[in-house]
């Protein structure tokens, strides 16, 4: 497309379809993994298993598809949120279903963890990218639009996922939403490109250096024709002659061969070098740090408030509406909120990012004390809340480091938080196994949070300058040298 066809695409038209099969691709892939926390008391009864190594599933299936955010967002960049969409559809669909026949844990990691967890984060990486690319002023509206998906996926999971576990068995439940997740595809389908992904544009430029060589070619192909009659022994010395000009076109060949090589051995120097650039960046490693802290801590209660509800005594089975579902309904609200609030003028996303962070730390340092179920889930209502700022992410890091290092920031930031959600789980079983309670494990959950938001606000503040005006802070954030960073290309 044309500069001029791309801006007229911008936050409008075309875009609102994209928002809508962003949000129900989300809703489709992430329902079971942000439930996991329902079926984590079946694999616990199925398999006995002890709760560290049982926890692994629900780590994995969370933590994957974020460590390896930096391949899903060069599969986008290379060949489009389309085939990327359609092809994460199948991984989930798939990996759900192969679950189903899982004879261990062991199995279970793979199939639902790697697999599924896979296919979340290509997915993740595509319906986000092409989002920021459809919206420029509206982009924070949006991205708490289509992130909003996840919760609604897991509030309607929870749910579902207890019937069909009473209905039909665990075998059943994950052959059912393993059927579900093949509508992804359908929602693959909506996602026109703005702009043609790089694979493409190496093809046609490809196909169009063919059809330069077959052209220059043709003269040749009449120079053979009229050349038929000749005797034979004129044709072999013609065919000498030519020796050497083929075995020039091999050299040349070789040559390009090299060349090649050397082209993409500097495009990937020059990857790994702005990587590089980017950790340089203050804002930005406190922000890699505070996620990572953040994942640590908050991800394990949407994996074990359930059980710590049942091993306290404070409720017999599971209720009507689990914590997890509240969690699920808590955090589409959080993030449709702090989605409109950081597309205010004079608000800064990395301090309102460091705010949800502290209240995160501070609602898991009172589950230790709560000793009703009502507490538990006005806990749950707080945390899922704040957890909606997993749709500030993107907008902030745009606004620190601008449009352009979009991709390659957010893999950065996402493998960090996939580190995180990996190691949260299985750390607060282990303190379980060992201390035969969950306490000590949420106060480490709390202070890793509060620890990353205080650090967050610390490195914010210090590079905070006050003598932006308003105008400068809708478009621009400092850097850790202050220098202005354009917010949006």
């Amino acid at each position: 497309m044309s500069p001029q066809n791309s801006k007229k695409a911008l936050d409008g038209g075309w875009g609102w379809a994209i928002v809508v099969a962003s949000f129900m691709a989300q809703l489709l892939a992430y329902g079971s993994p942000q439930s996991v926390g329902v079926l984590y008391p079946e694999w616990l009864s199925a398999f006995q298993e002890s709760k560290g190594m049982t926890a692994w599933v629900g780590s994995l299936v969370s933590g994957v598809g974020l460590i390896a955010s930096p391949i899903c967002s060069a599969c986008v960049v290379n060949f489009g949120a389309r085939p990327v969409t359609i092809f994460s559809g199948v991984m989930i669909s798939g990996g759900l279903m192969l679950s189903a026949f899982a004879p261990s844990v062991h199995f279970l990691m793979f199939s639902y963890g790697i697999v599924v967890g896979l296919g979340c984060g290509l997915l993740y990486a595509a319906t986000v990218t092409i989002t920021c690319q459809y919206f420029d002023k509206r982009r924070g509206l949006a991205l708490g639009i289509v992130t909003t998906g996840t919760s609604v996926g897991g509030f309607l999971y929870a749910t579902a996922q207890n019937e069909f576990i009473e209905l039909f068995g665990l075998e059943g439940c994950l052959l059912l939403i393993g059927s579900f997740a093949l509508n992804i595809i359908a929602c693959g389908g909506l996602m026109r490109p703005l702009h043609l992904p790089a694979y493409y544009l190496k093809q046609r430029a490809a196909l169009v250096e063919k059809v330069e060589e077959k052209l220059k070619e043709r003269p040749l192909a009449r120079e053979s024709s009229i050349k038929k009659n000749l005797p034979v022994t004129d044709l072999l010395i013609m065919i000498d002659s030519k020796d050497p000009l083929a075995y020039e076109k091999r050299l040349l060949s070789c040559s390009a061969l090299v060349k090649l090589l050397k082209k993409k051995q500097k495009a990937y120097s020059e990857y790994f070098r702005s990587m590089a650039e980017r950790l340089q960046d203050r804002v930005f490693v406190a922000m890699c740090v505070a996620l990572f802290l953040y994942s640590l801590g908050a991800f394990p209660p949407l994996l074990f408030l359930e059980d710590v509800a049942q091993s306290e005594g404070l409720i017999e089975g599971i209720s009507v509406i689990p914590l997890v579902s509240i969690i699920a309904m808590a955090a589409g609200v959080g993030k449709l909120l702090l989605g409109v609030v950081t597309d205010i003028r004079w608000m800064n996303s990395v301090f309102l990012y460091a705010f949800t962070l502290v209240g995160s730390g501070a609602a898991l340092l009172v589950i230790p004390v709560t000793k009703s179920y009502v507490g538990l889930q006005v806990i749950s209502a707080v945390l899922g809340f704040f957890s909606g700022n997993w749709s500030i992410t993107p907008y902030m890091t745009t606004k620190v480091v601008g449009i352009d290092h979009l991709t390659e920031a957010y893999g950065i930031l996402m493998f960090f938080g996939g580190f995180g959600i990996m190691l949260g789980p299985p750390v607060v079983g282990w303190f379980y196994d060992w201390m035969q309670s969950y306490d000590l494990a949420f106060y480490f959950s709390g202070s890793c949070v509060l620890l990353g938001g205080v650090l967050l606000q610390l490195c914010g503040l210090s590079c905070w300058n006050n003598s932006q005006d308003e105008d400068a802070k809708a478009d621009e954030e400092c850097t850790h040298d202050c220098e202005k960073v354009a917010a949006v290309a």
